[in-house]
């Protein structure tokens, strides 16, 4: 059954920020600083993604790899009926198609961001930074690109510092969770940087274990995020001024992920990094006192390579 978009109710949007709050406490505590013009929107495009994420997710675990391709497609199918204002009979899709259709949102975003989840079903490898690169700029590169566009903000310098945000995060997000990815068959550290290291990826997949050379990788891992997060500091003022504060604490809150791996010793393998309620709450605080204190020199730096199909999407 379909129903139109303009048909997405409050109560759909109420549905939408419960899944928010339920998967993402980072996300959610920093979408509490965005307007409401904002945060309604991307608050169906994150329960979008969970949903989408999801699917995958548990179809992949439990299913053949063709049998993932086709959850995938099948997403395909739901996102174009979306974008074509004709949504599923389902909260999620009702509040996304309404979104697409008000903010004009390139159906682009959304398609990479599928393409991101089917490369995560295929259980794909990343031989090079610049192959992580192109992973992170469909699975998080989308979602920095996807907030501007909803802010307003379309600009390509906006827009390139936009994913230069995003795939920062997902490097992070990789940086930390090595060990637990690798107990669940997966590998995310560029491949080729694990051999200079000395580390065979596939007996550390199948005995995780932390040393030094594996700590240099995450180091360097890290430093490439750092680059980024500077880059993306420099179009934090490109927004509009009731956005950046939220942006901001998001910057910082997922920068201070890297420094808490690193007091540890990089080591990600036999614990997991986690900035405490306390220290996110003093993060906020200071986006709230200096909501854009990026180096304005990366502002117009060129995009990545890697995601500047998602800026020339939204021209």
């Amino acid at each position: 059954m379909h129903r139109s978009s303009s048909e997405a109710s409050a109560a759909d949007f109420a549905a939408c920020r419960a899944l928010l709050r339920k998967g993402s406490k980072s996300f959610a505590a920093a979408a509490l600083l965005l307007p409401a013009r904002v945060r309604e929107p991307a608050a169906a495009f994150y329960a979008f993604c969970r949903v989408a994420d999801d699917a995958v997710d548990e179809l992949g675990e439990r299913a053949a790899p063709t049998a993932a391709e086709a959850a995938v497609a099948a997403l395909r199918e739901r996102l174009g009926r979306a974008c074509a204002g004709a949504p599923d009979d389902s909260p999620v899709d009702r509040a996304l198609a309404h979104v697409v259709a008000e903010h004009a949102l390139p159906r682009t975003f959304l398609e990479a961001l599928l393409e991101g989840f089917a490369w995560d079903a295929e259980g794909r490898r990343y031989e090079t930074l610049s192959d992580l690169n192109a992973y992170a700029a469909r699975v998080a590169g989308t979602v920095g690109a996807t907030m501007a566009a909803l802010m307003g903000a379309r600009g390509p310098d906006a827009l390139a510092r936009a994913c230069d945000l995003g795939v920062a995060m997902q490097l992070t997000n990789i940086a930390r969770d090595v060990g637990e990815d690798a107990r669940r068959g997966r590998i995310y550290l560029p491949l080729a940087w694990m051999r200079e290291a000395g580390i065979d990826p596939d007996g550390f997949l199948a005995r995780p274990a932390f040393d030094e050379r594996l700590g240099r990788v995450v180091a360097r891992l890290l430093a490439e995020a750092e680059a980024l997060y500077r880059r993306a500091g420099a179009g934090i003022p490109m927004l509009p001024r009731d956005c950046r504060a939220a942006i901001q604490a998001a910057r910082l809150i997922y920068a201070d992920i890297g420094r808490v791996i690193a007091r540890s010793g990089f080591d990600s393998v036999s614990r997991r990094a986690v900035v405490s309620p306390g220290r996110k709450a003093w993060l906020v605080l200071q986006a709230l006192v200096r909501p854009a204190d990026g180096e304005r020199e990366h502002g117009a730096a060129p995009p990545l390579d890697e995601v500047r199909f998602l800026v020339e999407a939204a021209r």
